[in-house]
């Protein structure tokens, strides 16, 4: 098992600038298979902005997700942990602030995300969280 958040964390951030549209962070959550963007200015973390803040903050009011910025619906100054931290420290980090994901950030800048799911497939391989995070998305869409 891992000891150190850099051991689990998903290394690879997607990020856009504050004022990108919603769109936009919709399209790069389509596009790379995500539910969340980091939201960042001149390599530094603002925000996170989830697809379920969209919905929730934007397309439910009704408002033109072409015309509002991500500035406008993200989570502004999340809750982090560096690379460094001991896993333990992300696990209680999720469960006090009971968020599925955490912006992995060294010196103000974002280096990874560490999910439960990332967690799981270290911490507990055998459970169902960590299968279904092991599942590869197959891009159908669900039937209903």
């Amino acid at each position: 098992m891992a000891q150190l958040v850099r051991e689990v964390m998903t290394p690879a951030v997607t990020a856009v600038h504050p004022d990108a549209s919603l769109v936009e962070a919709a399209q790069l959550m389509r596009a790379h298979d995500i539910g969340d963007v980091l939201v960042a200015e001149d390599g530094k973390l603002v925000g996170v902005v989830t697809d379920r803040d969209i919905v929730l903050r934007a397309v439910a009011d009704g408002v033109d997700p072409f015309s509002v910025q991500c500035h406008a619906v993200c989570t502004p100054e999340p809750v982090t942990v560096g690379p460094e931290e001991p896993v333990s420290a992300a696990v209680t980090l999720l469960r006090r602030n009971a968020v599925r994901r955490l912006p992995v950030v060294q010196d103000g800048a974002p280096v990874g995300m560490v999910s439960i799911g990332d967690l799981a497939r270290d911490q507990d391989p055998d459970s169902a969280l960590a299968d279904i995070s092991r599942a590869a998305p197959d891009g159908s869409p669900g039937r209903w």
